[in-house]
């Protein structure tokens, strides 16, 4: 018996896939990448690997091999957290940006550790059943012969022309010919397959102990940048213990800061201790609650989440039954508070879902924050390097303040959920601050209002703005906009598509799996 219908009450072009074993992700070759290895015969995470270093080479206009990780693994019986975030270089200070009211978006300012490979190397040492070597082959053979440019990848790369043209070693290895490839033409990354083939020869060493690093240390060295070999050789990604908050009789899960999933557990805490339930899911209502309780969940984020270690109140306060109860007290029914404190955007992130036939389960995501990231590659090596130097705060006051060897405020959240102390659901929402806003959706859904994954994924979406304003996304009917803007929520007249995110899902059956992937990625999902 399965906890959801199959109904599918929203336009789409996707069906759920039914099978025993199963990989989600937002690009048709990352998730082909990652069921070969269930094939086989490896594991959820052999295949989540696999996919998460494809999407390295044929999706780089949002991750890459010089951006960051995150993970939430059910391994049978218990869920692990695994943060593979880079810190910043030690000799960043607050004075090195005095002058500034942000933190630089590109450039060598930008630039953390890349923590992303270590996450590979660490998820394959204990919990994958195959050397690394061969989970990154078919990542290699695509960036070595070369693969196609799908419609969404082809337009942000397109995009990204205009923003990173400026970036010579960029243009030479991202733009030949002075232009990004055109959708349907075949594209080659000789230099980043040499880069994978050695991280594949070295566990991941190589990109913080060999020769790898100290490319990058040299190319930073070069073009005034701090990062340094001993930043890199010093990183280590984190195994920890995600949060959780109850809601009826599932539990969501989140991994601890310095990530924003706090924001989702807030809010389905707060939402927890509200009537939604009497409401439908397309409801103006619903919404309104939902909208609600996001807020609440972001001005807490803005104000109080950084690091755990740097955070003057610790996350489990601020996820205890009274705090919750005191911010669902504020949330009327029939009027929308003031204005949402949001944390900063992020446009350049990919998300894997993976289940195995054994019952295991991966929730994985890995970004280079904005696109391509910082505008910087490392000569001769494919390497784009993220910007997630811009999550921290000028603020000298604040816990996210800047600080070498302090990790910032990072926006990339996966996302789980159990049932009776049993895996549930794997699954993530891509893009910017939607990311919780996403998982705050899917989850009431899914679990609220029995919709299935697929269904769920295709559903209309809300969105709160950088002005607090809520975007509507084309599917909701008058009614639902009457009813919020009588209740005071500004709407925004225009909102543009890519606010919205893309969903991938994987949730657990009597036998074998329920997957989603969302129509507004160009992904699938895929089982056998």
């Amino acid at each position: 018996m399965t906890p959801f219908g199959f109904d599918l009450p929203y336009p789409s072009q996707r069906a759920p896939v039914l099978a025993e074993q199963a990989v989600a992700t937002s690009h048709p070759l990352a998730a082909q990448a990652g069921l070969s290895q269930l094939e086989q015969g490896g594991n959820a995470v052999d295949a989540a690997i696999a996919a998460a270093a494809a999407l390295t080479v044929v999706e780089p206009t949002m991750n890459g091999v010089g951006g960051d990780l995150f993970a939430l693994v059910w391994d049978g019986e218990r869920l692990h957290g695994l943060n593979a975030s880079g810190a910043a270089p030690r000799a960043w200070t607050l004075e090195r940006f005095a002058g500034r009211s942000a933190m630089p978006a590109f450039g060598w300012d930008a630039v953390t550790v890349p923590g992303a490979v270590s996450g590979w190397a660490a998820l394959a040492a204990r919990l994958g059943s195959k050397p690394l070597a061969s989970l990154l082959a078919p990542a290699i053979r695509y960036a070595a012969e070369g693969f196609p440019i799908t419609p969404l990848v082809g337009a942000q790369w397109k995009q990204a022309a205009k923003t990173y043209a400026g970036f010579a070693e960029f243009a030479r290895v991202f733009l030949p010919g002075g232009h990004a490839p055109a959708v349907g033409s075949w594209f080659r990354l000789p230099e980043l397959a040499e880069t994978l083939s050695s991280i594949a020869e070295t566990d991941g060493a190589a990109l913080y102990t060999g020769a790898l690093a100290e490319r990058i240390a040299q190319a930073a060295a070069r073009e005034g940048g701090a990062l340094s070999y001993e930043d890199l050789a010093r990183h280590e990604p984190s195994w920890v213990e995600p949060l959780s908050v109850p809601y009826g009789d599932a539990v969501l899960h989140e991994l601890p800061p310095n990530g924003q999933g706090m924001a989702a557990l807030i809010a389905v805490g707060v939402l927890a201790r509200l009537p939604i339930e009497r409401h439908a899911p397309d409801s103006a209502s619903a919404a309104h609650f939902q909208i609600e309780a996001m807020k609440a969940a972001f001005a807490v984020c803005r104000r109080e989440v950084a690091a755990r270690e740097r955070m003057r109140v610790a996350p489990e306060e601020l996820l205890s039954p009274e705090y919750l109860e005191r911010l669902a007290r504020r949330i009327q029914d029939g009027r929308a508070s003031a204005r949402a404190e949001l944390p900063l955007r992020d446009h350049g992130t990919v998300y894997v879902s993976a289940a195995d036939r054994q019952g295991r389960m991966v929730s994985l995501i890995q970004s280079n924050y904005l696109g391509f990231g910082s505008g910087v590659v490392v000569p001769g090596t494919g390497i784009a390097l993220h910007n997630r130097g811009l999550g921290f705060s000028l603020d000298r006051a604040h816990p996210n303040c800047v600080d070498g060897g302090a990790r910032p405020y990072h926006t990339i959240m996966p996302g789980f959920v159990t049932r009776a102390g049993k895996a549930a659901m794997s699954f993530g929402v891509m893009g910017a601050h939607m990311q919780p806003q996403g998982h705050v959706q899917l989850f009431m859904r899914i679990i609220q209002h029995g919709q299935n994954p697929q269904a769920a994924c295709d559903a209309p979406r809300w969105y709160i703005d950088d002005d607090s304003r809520v975007a509507l996304e084309p599917g909701y009917g008058q009614a639902v906009r009457d009813g919020l803007q009588a209740r005071g929520h500004v709407l925004h007249p225009q909102p543009e598509r890519a606010l919205f995110g893309g969903a991938q899902a994987i949730y657990k059956l009597e036998r074998g799996y329920c997957a989603a992937s969302d129509p507004r990625k160009d992904g699938q999902a895929v089982g056998s």
